[in-house]
C-alpha cells in the first residue's frame, strides 16, 4: 500500500504508543479520584499539559483537552460567541473553512440569531485582508480563520490577520489542526519555537501529527471567558466536563514532541517529494491543473484537478492499485462531492469535481512518489482509451 493521505490521518508514532501503553494496561485510575491510582493518572495529564504548553509557547492552564479538532472548534466558536452575545452577534469567517467551523457558525446564524460575514478568497485560496478589515463592525465579537487549509494546504497570513483583529478589539480563533507540526505558528518570526500569542484561541488534533485519534486540545488565552458546550462536571477548569482520556492525552504530548523535533528538515524533505509528484504527473498527463497557491502552502500537500475523469473514478482506480489518496476533506463520511473549498476559489465545477489531494508524510519515500505518478498516468490513459473505443463507429 502507498499511503498518501496524511492530511486525513497519520499513523501512530512509536513515541506516542509507548507513552500510551501504561494507561491502557495497569494504570487505569480516574484522574479525578483522590487515591493513589487517581493521582497517578492526574500526574500524567499535568505532565502532558506542561509539555504541550511548552511546545506552543502557552501557559499550562490555557490548554483545554478535548476529544479532537472538531470538538475544539465547536467549543471555541460556540463558547466564545455565546459568552459575548450581549456585546454583539456578528461573526466573520472564510468560505474555505473546514466543516467543523462552517457548520458551527451556520448553527449560530440559523438558530441563535447571529449575523455572519463570509470572506471570499482569491483564486489561490488566500483571504483578502482589506475585505476582513472592512467586514469588522462594532458588534463583531469573533473572527475564525484557519491557519492552513486541509484540502489545498494554502496558508493564511496569520500575523496580518491578528494585527487587524487586535486593532479593532475582536477575538481571533484559528483552526490549526492541519498546520501544527508542519509550519511555525508565526512564519514571519525568526523565533524557531511556536508561539500561539498571535491568536486568542486555537484548535489542534493529535491524529494529524502521529498521535492517537480521539484526542485534541483548545488553546484559550488566559483571562478570556468561555461558555461550556457540555455539562456534567468541573473538569478542565470547568470549561470541558468529562473524564479525561489519559492514554490519548499522554500519546498526544509524545507525538507533538516527536513531530516538532525535526520539523524544519522533515518539511523540506516532504516539500521535495510533493514537488517531485507534481513534476512527474504534469510531465505525463495533460491537462492537469495545480490548485491553490504554489508557494504559500503546506510542504506536504498537492491538490490537482484531472479534467479527464471525476474524483470518484480516480480514487476508486487508485485504491484498486493500492494508493490511498483523497478528494479533499475526509470528514464527509466517504462521500465524494465537489469541494466547497475549490468552488470558493472560483474553480469551474468540472475542475472541482475532478480534484485529487495527495498528502505526504514522515514515512513517504521517493520510490512511492514515482510509482504513484506512473499509476495516475496509467489510469488516465486507460480511461481515455476506453472513451476512444466507445466513440469509434461500428
Amino acid at each position: 500500500m502507498i499511503y498518501l493521505d496524511y492530511n486525513a490521518t497519520t499513523p501512530l508514532c512509536e513515541a506516542a504508543r509507548t507513552a500510551m501503553l501504561p494507561f491502557l494496561e495497569g494504570k487505569f485510575g480516574n484522574p479525578s479520584s483522590v487515591h493513589a491510582a487517581g493521582r497517578e493518572a492526574r500526574a500524567a495529564i499535568d505532565d502532558a499539559r506542561d509539555r504541550l504548553a511548552d511546545l506552543l509557547g502557552a501557559k499550562a492552564h490555557e490548554l483545554i483537552f478535548t476529544s479532537g479538532g472538531t470538538e475544539a472548534n465547536n467549543l471555541a466558536i460556540l463558547g466564545l460567541a455565546r459568552s459575548r452575545a450581549a456585546r454583539g452577534k456578528h461573526l466573520i469567517s472564510a468560505k474555505t473553512e473546514h466543516h467543523a467551523v462552517l457548520n458551527t457558525i451556520e448553527h449560530l446564524e440559523k438558530r441563535e440569531g447571529f449575523e455572519v460575514t463570509w470572506l471570499n478568497v482569491s483564486q489561490t485560496g488566500r483571504i483578502d485582508l482589506d475585505h476582513l478589515t472592512d467586514a469588522i463592525r462594532d458588534d463583531t465579537v469573533l473572527v475564525s480563520i484557519m491557519h492552513a487549509n486541509n484540502e489545498t494546504g494554502v496558508t493564511q497570513p496569520l500575523r496580518e490577520i491578528s494585527q487587524i483583529c487586535r486593532e479593532r478589539g475582536v477575538l481571533l480563533h484559528s483552526d490549526m489542526v492541519q498546520s501544527f507540526g508542519k509550519i511555525p505558528i508565526d512564519d514571519t518570526s525568526a523565533n524557531e519555537r511556536d508561539d500561539v500569542s498571535l491568536v486568542d484561541a486555537a484548535s489542534f488534533a493529535a491524529h494529524k501529527f502521529y498521535g492517537p485519534k480521539g484526542a485534541g486540545l483548545l488553546f484559550l488565552r488566559s483571562g478570556i471567558p468561555i461558555e461550556p458546550v457540555h455539562f456534567g462536571g468541573a473538569h478542565e477548569n470547568q470549561r470541558r466536563p468529562g473524564t479525561e482520556n489519559v492514554a490519548a492525552i499522554a500519546g498526544m504530548a509524545a507525538a507533538a514532541e516527536f513531530v516538532e523535533r525535526d520539523r524544519e528538515q522533515e518539511q523540506a524533505r516532504q516539500g521535495n517529494l510533493r514537488d517531485q509528484l507534481w513534476r512527474e504527473i504534469s510531465a505525463q498527463i495533460s491537462p492537469v491543473v495545480l490548485n491553490g497557491d504554489a508557494h504559500r502552502r503546506l510542504a506536504n500537500t498537492l491538490n490537482i484537478s484531472l479534467p479527464a475523469l471525476d474524483s470518484e473514478t480516480m480514487l476508486m482506480a487508485l485504491d484498486l492499485e493500492g494508493v490511498c489518496a483523497s478528494s479533499g476533506s475526509a470528514c464527509m463520511v466517504g462521500s465524494v462531492v465537489a469541494s466547497h473549498v475549490l468552488l470558493a476559489m472560483g474553480l469551474p465545477l468540472a475542475f472541482a469535481r475532478s480534484a485529487i489531494r495527495f498528502s505526504v508524510g514522515k514515512y513517504t519515500t521517493a520510490e512511492e512518489i514515482s510509482a504513484t505518478a506512473s499509476i495516475v498516468s496509467e489510469i488516465v490513459q486507460r480511461t481515455n482509451a476506453k472513451r476512444s473505443e466507445k466513440t469509434v463507429p461500428v
